[in-house]
């Protein structure tokens, strides 16, 4: 049989409960508010070569292949800006600039995701913008289909491959391509990051795409890459992958060195 002093005890205890769930229900309910985003300034050129200054985030590595509708076309002297509508969903996709068609269906498949992306040309922010390389009109799964679009954008982006150092701002922690090559022996089998210009890309051979990197932090030195990323031609970016010396893939592609299994940061 409980005792009176123990149940005087228990009403208290289950008197405190309910008025505490009463308060937190009358109270009223905390309001989170985003912080608005900063918005770069506009002394520094963000135009598509130039991606560092960008958040970047890699697309889905499967590349799916996406359906679009073009709702709105902006030309600039290079590239195409297209703000699209995919399944509801609204965003912009930057292209080599090309004759592109409003109300018309494209596709395209991997490209690079820029969050806050500053465009000089528009002197505005895209919120979500998507750097696509290989964008057709026609739905094809033709692999020859996907690499003339792919050989087309790199055309387009070839005439803006010099390296000039000032443009290139490493992350934190990457490390320069001169003293990769100086000191090889030390990062061989390390990941580390690099951040460079594309200058080369030959893709999806042996089922990955080799990119050719420098940084201008020595003259002609050059930094080949393996990755499944799509890394657009005359595109600033840092990739980070394991370092290996020595490599013989065969077919003739050797290596001194070579960064392996890299992905964007």
């Amino acid at each position: 049989m409980i005792s009176l002093n123990y149940r005087r005890l228990l009403s208290i205890c289950l008197s405190g409960f309910l008025i505490g769930i009463l308060a937190a229900c009358g109270g009223q309910p905390k309001v989170i508010e985003s912080e608005p985003s900063d918005t770069p300034e506009g002394t520094t050129s963000n135009t598509i070569p130039a991606l560092q200054e960008a958040t970047e985030t890699p697309s889905n590595p499967a590349e799916a292949t996406h359906q679009v509708t073009v709702n709105e076309v902006l030309n600039t002297d290079r590239y195409t800006y297209l703000h699209v509508e995919e399944e509801g969903e609204q965003y912009w996709v930057a292209v080599s600039k090309q004759e592109i068609t409003e109300g018309e269906t494209y596709f395209f498949k991997g490209g690079l995701l820029k969050k806050q992306f500053f465009s000089q040309e528009f002197n505005r922010v895209f919120e979500t913008l998507y750097l696509v390389s290989k964008f057709w009109k026609a739905p094809s799964d033709s692999e020859a289909v996907l690499d003339e679009a792919f050989a087309q954008m790199n055309a387009a982006a070839a005439t803006d491959l010099e390296v000039r150092p000032e443009d290139i701002k490493p992350a934190a922690g990457a490390v320069s391509i001169a003293d990769l090559i100086a000191q090889k022996e030390k990062y061989n089998n390390q990941q580390i990051k690099v951040t460079g210009k594309c200058v080369k890309v030959n893709p999806m051979i042996m089922n990955r795409n080799w990119v050719h990197l420098q940084d201008g932090s020595g003259e002609g030195l050059d930094l080949t890459i393996t990755t499944t990323e799509n890394i657009p031609l005359g595109a600033i970016i840092t990739l980070e992958g394991t370092i290996a010396l020595n490599k013989d893939f065969g077919a003739g592609y050797q290596y001194d060195i070579i960064m392996e299994g890299a992905v964007l940061r």
